[in-house]
């Protein structure tokens, strides 16, 4: 009994000198850990603006975005975001009930290795969580009115570069679509593309006109990766082959 006594005493004595965590403390470090992954979630080698990080982050379970600041995660040391997160633990020796937490950390996104885990505890700022409009979406290409739009020139006979730039005006296209037309060799190619992200692969359709044949097509999505020349004017004229 009396080692019982003497046991419980040091165990009190070593709550009490604090070095045992506090079930406080453990709170907050599970709330840490929670900013800490969605850090790791939103570090990215694509260059993206300040809202779209802002919205990325507030879609991620457990997270509240309370501020942003910087222009894009390529720019200067990129973009900060303060985020609120819940933490809790028990301690059944000294807690009559769970501890919850919410804490605030500043969490830095930018297309630097170095900034991957970069997280600073904060005070929070006053104010409901933000909130982000979904993205844009972007224009669809009019693949099927393209196809119907285009002059068809007979076997023999002359494309002309100025009806098929008419027949595109009228397409009335959305703003948003690039459009090209370059006529080489008796042939007119067409190019319509939304703007991409250089890391995804890009939008596109081509068209090529040649008489006896008029020709619209969707290039493989290999094709339209960053640098792989997919989505340009010349693979409209003169297509590339397709990939094995």
């Amino acid at each position: 009994m009396r080692r019982l006594l003497l046991l419980a005493s040091l165990l009190l004595f070593t709550v009490g000198c604090g070095v045992v965590e506090s079930s406080e403390d453990k709170a907050t470090d599970a709330a840490r850990e929670v900013a800490k992954k969605a850090g790791e979630r939103l570090y990215d080698r694509r260059p993206r603006t300040a809202e779209e990080v802002g919205r990325s982050a507030s879609g991620i379970e457990g997270v509240e975005v309370l501020r942003v600041t910087g222009t894009s995660t390529h720019d200067g040391d990129g973009v900060d975001v303060v985020v609120r997160t819940y933490g809790a633990a028990y301690n059944r020796w000294s807690d009559l009930e769970e501890v919850a937490v919410r804490r605030c950390f500043a969490v830095r996104v930018s297309t630097k290795w170095q900034s991957r885990g970069d997280l600073r505890d904060v005070d929070c700022p006053d104010g409901a969580p933000l909130a982000f409009a979904p993205p844009p979406e972007p224009p669809r290409l009019p693949y099927e009115a393209l196809r119907v739009k285009l002059p068809r020139v007979p076997e023999g006979g002359r494309v002309d570069e100025a009806e098929v730039r008419r027949r595109l005006a009228g397409l009335d296209l959305d703003p948003a679509i690039r459009t090209e037309v370059e006529a080489d060799g008796g042939r007119v190619g067409v190019l319509l593309s939304v703007k991409g992200n250089r890391f995804d692969a890009q939008d596109c359709v081509l068209a090529r006109v040649v008489p006896g044949a008029t020709e619209v097509w969707v290039p493989p999505r290999i094709q339209r990766m960053p640098g792989e020349g997919g989505c340009t004017i010349a693979n409209a004229l003169d297509p590339l082959p397709p990939p094995h």
